[in-house]
């Protein structure tokens, strides 16, 4: 069987008319591998076809061209990132411009885009470039072995190691060394910008609230300046600070810290000492924001002077410094001081001095 013609009765070369030193079975032979299918290697093995070398590795002025375009990648990648952080600070948030075919965009988002994406492209690529153009493409073979490592195969893997540092020229080729670790190390930056952005630093915002020497204490309900002939014996009245409107875009953040409950009770009744002496004739405010997970606390029973919060059945003794008796809770309300002024409205004497909310103690 030499030559068969095809369907439009053309003359093709068979198998048969193959050279025998590019069939598999002898390619396969001459590497040393498994040439033909048999019982104890039921798959043949094909071999490795012959190394073709890359003009990089005979002409050394092509490896230099691929040196500088390594080079010129790692360093686009630098300026990129550079280009990145100056967008970031300088483009205003609110500034557009237009791009076709995508209409009106933001300028800071397509600036942040186009250079975290160069930046990124750019270090990927110079790294390919390398690999395929100047780092050893020779292929081994390597008999499988056991799991556990022998000093032999130890031995071997740091000799590979080795050779492979050597062979990857990153010694010798030390513009393309700098340059990726100069594009490595700015790269980073942008992540530090932009996590640094995700808002205004907290500082020590969380110990503070609205509450200062002379604020008012203002009726949730009325909007009015609370007398003490206000809150009769036995009620629960709840409070806010003298300024602090529903209409304020910070309102819920700062109601979430100052919201108040104010209770009368009898001054015989009060069993902790710093708890009188904070209060005004047996008129005691505390925070109204439960210590466990932050929510509000709004049943009051008079008979025992206990508070209750809804979510979790947390439990305060407000006759005892709002002390937990039960639930989850792990610390006691905080107390406001408070006293009158001259027009004889309540008042706090200063800010709780402690920070309210559920688990600040645990959060640092």
């Amino acid at each position: 069987m030499g030559r068969r013609p095809d369907r439009k009765g053309q003359e093709v070369m068979s198998s048969q008319e193959t050279p025998e030193e590019n069939l598999p079975a002898e390619q396969a032979a001459d590497n040393g591998g498994v040439a033909v299918a048999d019982e104890k290697h039921p798959f043949a093995d094909p071999g490795l076809p012959p190394h073709e070398h890359r003009i990089q590795d005979i002409d050394e002025r092509a490896a230099k061209r691929s040196e500088r375009t390594v080079a010129l990648l790692f360093t686009v990648s630098m300026l990129s990132t550079v280009a990145f952080i100056a967008a970031f600070v300088a483009i205003p948030v609110d500034k557009s411009i237009y791009v076709w075919p995508l209409g009106h965009i933001s300028a800071l988002n397509f600036a942040l885009g186009m250079t975290l994406g160069s930046a990124l492209f750019c270090i990927g690529a110079g790294a390919v470039h390398w690999a395929r153009t100047l780092m050893s493409d020779v292929e081994l073979v390597d008999e499988r072995h056991a799991i556990e490592a022998t000093p032999e195969v130890k031995a071997k893997v740091m000799e590979d190691f080795r050779q492979g540092a050597k062979e990857s020229a990153l010694g010798r080729r030390k513009l393309i060394r700098n340059t990726m670790l100069g594009a490595l190390t700015l790269f980073p930056l942008s992540a530090v910008v932009l996590l640094r952005d995700l808002g205004p630093l907290p500082e020590d915002k969380l110990r503070h609230t609205l509450w200062a020497k002379g604020k008012l204490l203002v009726n949730m309900n009325t909007n009015e300046p609370l007398r003490p002939s206000d809150i009769a014996v036995g009620s629960l009245t709840f409070a806010k600070p003298e300024g602090l409107e529903e209409h304020d875009h910070d309102f819920q953040n700062e109601i979430a810290k100052a919201a108040l409950m104010i209770v009368r009770l009898q001054p015989d009744d009060i069993k902790d000492k710093r708890e009188l002496e904070w209060s005004h004739e047996g008129t005691v405010a505390y925070s109204k924001i439960c210590t466990h997970v932050g929510c509000p606390i709004s049943l009051y029973e008079q008979q025992t002077h206990h508070v209750l919060c809804p979510c979790h059945q947390s439990t305060f003794d407000l006759s005892d410094g709002a002390r937990v008796i039960f639930g989850p809770a792990g610390h006691a309300l905080p107390q406001l001081r408070i006293g009158v002024n001259d027009e004889g409205y309540l008042q706090a004497l200063g800010d709780f001095e402690e920070p309210v909310g559920p688990a600040f103690w645990e959060r640092g």
